[in-house]
């Protein structure tokens, strides 16, 4: 993978399908976005897989738990997508 690439092509959490993986590269929001999200087990360099994309948000799963976000905080997660 090109790591040029990785820097170039974000992709928010709400534009991740379904059943994809990906690996979380940047938080946009301050210092409590980042604190809440660090005590639901995501971080920058967390893997995640979408379980299902939804109108007001987004449930996904990160070493082995399931995390509902909503739409708000889905758009300030830039996201790398992972092939798998």
């Amino acid at each position: 993978m090109d790591t040029a690439a990785v820097v170039a092509n974000p992709v928010t959490l709400d534009h991740i399908p379904a059943g994809a993986h990906a690996c979380i590269t940047r938080i946009q929001g301050d210092k409590g976005l980042a604190r809440r999200l660090l005590g639901l087990g995501l971080r920058v360099g967390s893997e995640i897989s979408v379980l299902q994309q939804r109108r007001r948000g987004v449930v996904v799963a990160s070493a082995g738990t399931r995390v509902a976000l909503g739409s708000s905080v889905a758009d300030k997660l830039l996201m790398q997508p992972l092939d798998r």
